[in-house]
């Protein structure tokens, strides 16, 4: 089972990269960025299919897309200067809210 988190953080954390990446691309205009953003999203979707031979497809999925929403937002905030408004930190924080819930309190198979 602990493996299967390990290849979520790794799928979370090369989503994060190509994410940016995409970003940078500039609508895949920009060579090297745009072939990060490819690769990357191929290692995201491997590692993400590995976690799901033991940990629930919507459990995972929940963690994986709150995680990435929360530092892509970051990212973008500090290095694109896409500041979130009020109503963009509420929505955020009630997804947060919703994985914590998902993690602490389902019974939804084994996690």
């Amino acid at each position: 089972m602990i493996r299967s988190y390990i290849y979520l953080i790794i799928a979370i954390t090369l989503e994060i990269i190509s994410t940016t990446f995409l970003k940078k691309s500039e609508q895949f205009t920009k060579l090297i960025p745009s072939v990060i953003t490819i690769i990357g999203y191929m290692a995201t979707f491997y590692f993400l299919s590995l976690t799901l031979r033991q940990i629930p497809v919507g459990i995972a999925y929940a963690i994986w897309s709150g995680v990435g929403i929360i530092f892509i937002t970051i990212i973008g905030a500090v290095v694109f200067k896409q500041i979130p408004d009020l109503p963009a930190l509420i929505g955020i924080l009630l997804i947060l809210i919703g994985v914590v819930i998902i993690n602490l309190f389902s019974k939804m198979g084994t996690h």
